[in-house]
Formats: C-alpha cells, structure tokens, sequence
C-alpha cells in the first residue's frame, strides 16, 4: 500500500536485473522524485505516456555491469513519517548520495533545501 516504495523497489529489482526500462504507475510525486534522479545523473530519462492510465517509463543507467543506482532506500513511510527541519537536512554517504525531500516548495534533494533553508519530509536515500 505504499506506491512510493513500490517504484523505488522496481528500480532496486531493475538495476540489479540489470534491465533497462522500468514501468510504473504515475503520481506527480513520482515524477517530482524522478525529474530530481534525472538531474543528478541517476537514470538517463522519464516519460508519462496513457490517457486514462497514465504510466510513467524510465530508462535506468548503468557502468558496465553495474547500475548507477548502487543503493535506494525508503526513509519516510505511510506508518512512520520523517520530518526534518532546514538544519537537519541529511546527507548521504558523506555527501557521495542524496536525499529526496517533500518540501512546501516541491520535491527537491536535500543539497537544494539547505540552500533554500527550508526543510520537510524525507521520502528517500538514492547512492
């Protein structure tokens, strides 16, 4: 019953399957975390295709034989929410990662919310 951590789920199971194209149903959250991983060079590209069904298909990225995805982890859930404030913003791995916040101003990574000193829910870790 949670739709978020069923697509990060799809792209764990794809990357290490090592398939290239993921589908999943569509959400604007969806595509507001997915426009971040796009930009911060985690999968190649998204698109929305269907009228009444919408589905959202993504292209992942890959070195070789690996995923660019090394990791993906689910932080705030449908049972338990994680809020953060603009000062406790986390960073992954040092700083090798991002974060994904659902923020007032829309869904951004967690470098950009500390630059806009807002803060928000954590929905993901992608390394």
């Amino acid at each position: 019953m949670d739709p978020i951590g069923d697509m990060l789920t799809s792209i764990r199971n794809a990357s290490s399957a090592l398939l290239p194209k993921v589908s999943v149903p569509h959400s604007r959250l969806k595509v507001g975390m997915l426009e971040m991983l796009k930009r911060e060079g985690y999968i190649s590209e998204f698109q929305v295709s269907g009228e009444v069904k919408k589905t959202i298909n993504m292209t992942l990225k890959y070195k070789g034989r690996r995923g660019v995805i090394a990791g993906i982890k689910r932080v705030s859930r449908p049972g338990l929410r994680h809020f953060v404030g603009a000062d406790e913003v986390p960073s992954v791995l040092g700083g090798m990662g991002i974060s994904i916040l659902s923020t007032s101003r829309g869904v951004m990574t967690g470098r950009d919310a500390k630059k806009q000193n807002v803060g928000g829910e954590v929905l993901c870790h992608v390394w």
